[in-house]
């Protein structure tokens, strides 16, 4: 077992409990957070996949933006449409510098009544909140939530442990969301909920006050589905589902086009589109969209020329992060910015950015692994198909 965390490194309110478990404590995003229990990594990937794993995420920023304007101004940030999300829905977005890289990715809710709710990751969210506060502080209240924890619950089954405590979350389908009590039999416990999660299973995203927040994991892990899952797990079971980890395959030197993120642009911010640009970087992306799609650049913008992709290893090498990626000539056309043995396809996986005329599905390329050639294949993502509910 561990010992505490230092007192350079923040705690989240499950800390005592993750230590009780015999969680190995690691930092991370500036917190002391369990990386695996006893059961170790595989156990606890392969259990998610096919059971329910409970996983502590309080590290992560939430916040509220409130006011008449809210939509609007947060729209104002990120090439998303924020304005037409219905009340009830969740969507994916990303903040954007003014060049148009990526600041960071985020979560964000329409709860009603003028109000989102922001969730965004916990080694950025210092400067998110600055940056929001900002940018558009004048025109909504920018309310921070340092008093809420935040529970994940992933797999399968996830929905039949829930549901016992909660009755109703399973007439949510995927990115909806709301708030419930939750039963622990001997206290009700109010939560703020979304179906949804970072594993590519079907899940929850509980918020829920500090104070409540052991009582509801024990709770939880009392259910014979769940049990708890660290970081290490976590890791391995987003980069089957193809997501991006924030500081390994996207940052601020990268753009939601080169990042094969453009699914997470809505028609409506694009060109022509009701509410074409108005984002930050809006010149430079939609001149990169517009090349990515055929057309010719304009004004002399440099668009960049790669891409992030999937790739499969043709041998059992486990190719990782800052992995060299050649052409069959020796060149260099990129790096690996994650990757690891997948447990759920027993096949070595990885994501990383390769010049445009290698991003192709089906293109051959190497991996430098240690000095030796690895040869790869770019693949479509997810590696593992998604089991999202969408009723």
């Amino acid at each position: 077992m561990s010992a505490p965390a230092t007192d350079t490194l923040l705690t989240t309110p499950l800390n005592a409990l993750h230590i009780e478990l015999g969680a190995r404590m690691v930092p991370f995003a500036g917190y002391s957070m369990p990386v695996q229990y006893p059961a170790g990594l595989m156990a606890e990937h392969h259990h998610t996949r096919k059971a329910a794993g409970l996983f502590d995420v309080s590290h992560m920023g939430q916040l509220r933006l409130v006011g008449p304007d809210a939509a609007a101004a947060f729209e104002t940030l990120m090439p998303v449409d924020v304005i037409d999300l219905a009340v009830g829905k969740q969507r994916y977005g990303l903040l954007l510098t003014d060049e148009g890289t990526i600041i960071d990715d985020l979560m964000f809710f329409n709860k009603g009544n003028n109000e989102l709710f922001v969730i965004v990751n916990g080694a950025c969210k210092v400067g998110d909140i600055a940056h929001i506060q900002e940018r558009i502080g004048n025109r909504c209240d920018v309310i921070t939530m340092p008093e809420y924890a935040l529970l994940a619950l992933q797999g399968p089954q996830a929905v039949t442990a829930l549901s016992r405590l909660a009755p109703g979350v399973e007439k949510l389908v995927f990115m909806t969301g709301g708030n419930f009590t939750v039963d622990t039999g001997t206290q009700k416990i109010d939560v703020f909920l979304t179906r949804s999660g970072y594993t590519g299973e079907d899940g929850f995203e509980i918020s829920v006050h500090n104070d409540h927040a052991d009582a509801l994991a024990r709770a939880l892990l009392a259910q014979p589905e769940v049990k708890p899952i660290g970081l290490g797990a976590r890791n391995s079971l987003r980069l089957e589902a193809g997501l991006c980890l924030y500081g390994n395959d996207i940052d601020t030197g990268t753009t939601p086009v080169e990042a094969s993120l453009l699914w997470a642009m809505q028609k409506v911010r694009r060109a022509g589109g009701a509410r074409e640009g108005g984002f930050p970087g809006a010149t430079k992306i939609l001149a990169a969209l517009a090349q990515s799609t055929g057309a010719t650049a304009q004004n002399g913008i440099n668009t960049g020329t790669r891409k992030r992709v999937g790739l499969i290893a043709q041998e059992r090498i486990p190719v990782r992060d800052h992995t060299e990626l050649q052409d069959g000539a020796g060149n260099k056309i990129g790096e690996v910015t994650s990757g690891l043995l997948g447990p759920t396809i027993d096949t070595p996986v990885a994501m990383g950015y390769v010049d445009a005329a290698w991003a192709a599905v089906g293109s051959k390329v190497v991996a430098i692994v240690r000095g030796k050639p690895v040869p790869m294949v770019v693949s479509a993502m997810p590696f593992v198909p998604t089991n999202y509910f969408r009723g």
